[in-house]
């Protein structure tokens, strides 16, 4: 499946959620998120996906990138691939999944719903049965890292993924592009950052099918 395949389908993803927690609490004086949307793809394509970088044209899809950006990015995957939990998990990874599941069952305080979802898996591992995501981040301690990841909600991300996968862990990985270290947050369904992500997903899914039913 393309990526534009992908983004075209008619199940509600995460990034739906998100553009409907914006319409429904807009933030004042919210910078424009698309240079930072941009570099995080360059991370991700340079790990994931790397025929989509060209390293002497310094492109991105055959789009040019700023040579400090691009640099900074290369040092952010050395970094990546010097650290021996990611390198272990990404050596052997099946590369970007996408998951989709028809009718999930939602609960939100006592009213049951349905809705068809979906996802697309930064890493993807079938031998381990779970998976997950890499982030640029300007955090530079494990802390400030942790901190973030609730901040932008990136607990309901991990969930919504675990949930439709119906997997028991999952990792969110973070790459500093100030000091680049590395930073992990390990999750399971026992853990708080799991737990929270449910109650954030479940109250957007609930809104949104009342607002759209159950697809876009």
């Amino acid at each position: 499946m393309g990526v534009g395949s992908y983004y075209n389908r008619l199940e509600v993803s995460n990034s739906d959620l998100s553009w409907l927690k914006t319409q429904i609490n807009p933030r004042e004086n919210v910078s424009d998120p698309t240079e930072a949307y941009a570099f995080g793809s360059l991370i991700d394509a340079m790990i994931t996906e790397p025929d989509r970088v060209d390293y002497f044209q310094m492109t991105l899809d055959g789009e040019k990138v700023k040579k400090e950006l691009f640099n900074n990015a290369v040092a952010m995957k050395r970094a990546f691939w010097n650290d021996d939990f990611c390198r272990d998990f990404a050596d052997k990874m099946d590369g970007q999944k996408v998951s989709i599941r028809h009718d999930n069952d939602f609960n939100y305080k006592g009213i049951d719903f349905k809705l068809d979802v979906r996802c697309k898996w930064d890493i993807w591992r079938t031998d381990w049965g779970w998976g997950g995501d890499i982030k640029s981040t300007t955090a530079t301690t494990q802390a400030q890292f942790e901190a973030a990841a609730r901040f932008f909600d990136y607990d309901r991300q991990r969930a919504w993924y675990m949930n439709i996968e119906n997997s028991k862990r999952d990792v969110l990985i973070g790459i500093s592009k100030v000091n680049h270290k590395v930073f992990k947050i390990f999750i399971n369904r026992e853990s708080e950052f799991y737990k929270s992500g449910v109650q954030k997903y479940l109250e957007l899914a609930f809104r949104w099918n009342l607002l759209f039913g159950e697809t876009k």
